[in-house]
């Protein structure tokens, strides 16, 4: 981590550029700095558990790309593969062998998948397993839970209302009130609200979540929970969708679905899959996923999906992941770095809540266990910005917003770690 002064005028520079082309100057809001306060920095190398920026600022990094960087920046392995499918071509719209590689590596690591279609992001996928959910049901309504973020689809742009069903209403400019007011929002880690929403309505086609959240700050699943997402849509007809976006290879081989011993209807993956390159998939049972054309009624298409690139990328991932055994090293750090924090912090008077799951961690400055968005909600979102600009400023890059999940890679070492708690202690008083 950095010991010098953090200058940043050629990213200044850049941010100025880029709002003259870029709306807001980025592409993705939370890359704006807003709830933290500042202007953003560009980045120009990643390798191992660093990044660089363009004034030459070097910063231990806990965001890893939000996520499918596990292995860390710029693994030799996987750019190898990636390269060597880059000779023959960036992109075909037409099938390749690596899409069927990439197909068996992820039904054998979740054997729920058992069909399986690639897109080239989460939002995608999620807005397919959507689709074949209705075309399979023939139903319309959808249960989402409060907190959780399932891509920015029109549908799902919608957070809670009062009581404990609320119908949708959009969360978002631009979207209409019809499009949202199928979906029912619920609030985590509730088992009452998602049976009373099966006794309220009878066109229930799915229920989709984040089996970890990952979106209102990492928030750990109930047992009671788990057993009514595993039992009640099913008592009903209706379809469980796992996103496992996040969660998806991160926290387990098998994802979040293997830790509970959950198989569910569906599954949406992301991130990991991808190598570190643009890769969404969505898959489950068989005669659900065979709603999908060409075989059934369901559309659903894109030009870039199974691009050979991604795909070649993304087996050398998960072949990695298979043969390293990563899972067991990343829970025990991060179980590690949120027990120090959150001693340090009550020695520092400063209540703290610190979630985590394998590799994945939120810090949340709140007295208050977090385990749904109300609670979240309660963390104090200055402090978070202060312990952010304390963090960047020593050489530590943190997510820039309190409800974002900060990462752990496989090169994140103890050494490393000690180094970042010793920054974070002094951020904490």
């Amino acid at each position: 981590m950095s010991g010098k002064a953090i200058l940043l005028m050629k990213s200044a520079t850049l941010f100025t550029r880029a709002k003259k082309s870029l709306v807001g100057g980025v592409n993705s809001p939370v890359r704006a700095f807003k709830a933290v306060g500042g202007d953003p920095i560009f980045f120009r190398r990643g390798k191992g558990a660093f990044v660089e920026d363009v004034d030459g600022n070097r910063y231990l990094d806990f965001c890893l790309s939000w996520g499918p960087l596990i292995l860390g920046h710029a693994r030799a392995e996987i750019l190898r593969a990636a390269g060597a499918a880059l000779k023959n071509g960036s992109t075909f719209g037409a099938p390749c062998e690596g899409e069927v590689i990439l197909a068996e590596a992820v039904r054998r690591a979740m054997p729920s998948l058992e069909r399986v279609r690639f897109t080239s992001s989460g939002t995608e996928a999620v807005m397919g397993a959507l689709r074949v959910a209705r075309a399979f049901t023939r139903r319309s309504r959808v249960i989402k839970f409060a907190g959780c973020y399932h891509g920015h689809s029109d549908g799902l742009l919608v957070q809670a209302g009062s009581g404990a069903t609320t119908l949708g209403q959009p969360d978002s400019a631009g979207v209409p009130p019809k499009w949202a007011a199928d979906t029912l929002v619920l609030p985590y880690n509730d088992a009452a609200a998602l049976a009373h929403a099966f006794k309220q309505f009878d066109d229930i086609a799915c229920v989709i979540v984040e089996p970890i959240v990952g979106n209102m700050g990492v928030v750990l699943p109930e047992p009671a929970f788990l057993e009514a997402l595993k039992t009640v849509p099913r008592k009903h007809g209706a379809l469980l969708i796992f996103d496992e976006v996040i969660t998806g290879f991160r926290v387990g081989l098998g994802g979040a679905q293997a830790l509970f011993n959950i198989k569910p209807d569906l599954t949406t993956l992301g991130k990991i899959i991808g190598g570190g390159f643009p890769v969404g998939a969505f898959g489950g049972r068989r005669d659900v996923m065979e709603m999908l054309a060409p075989v059934g009624p369901a559309y659903q298409a894109g030009t870039l999906s199974g691009n050979p690139v991604a795909m070649a990328a993304g087996a050398a991932m998960l072949r990695l992941l298979r043969t390293e055994k990563p899972y067991a090293a990343l829970a025990a750090r991060t179980a590690m770095i949120a027990k120090e924090l959150t001693t340090e912090a009550a020695r520092a008077g400063s209540p703290l809540q610190v979630n985590h799951a394998t590799g994945m961690f939120t810090v949340f400055f709140t007295g208050a266990p977090v385990r749904d968005y109300t609670t979240a909600k309660t963390a104090d979102t200055k402090k978070y910005a202060s312990f952010f600009r304390s963090l960047l400023t020593a050489g530590v890059y943190f997510p820039p917003a309190q409800f974002e999940a900060a990462m752990l890679s496989t090169l994140h070492s103890d050494a490393l770690l000690e180094s970042f708690l010793k920054t974070a202690r002094r951020a904490l008083v």
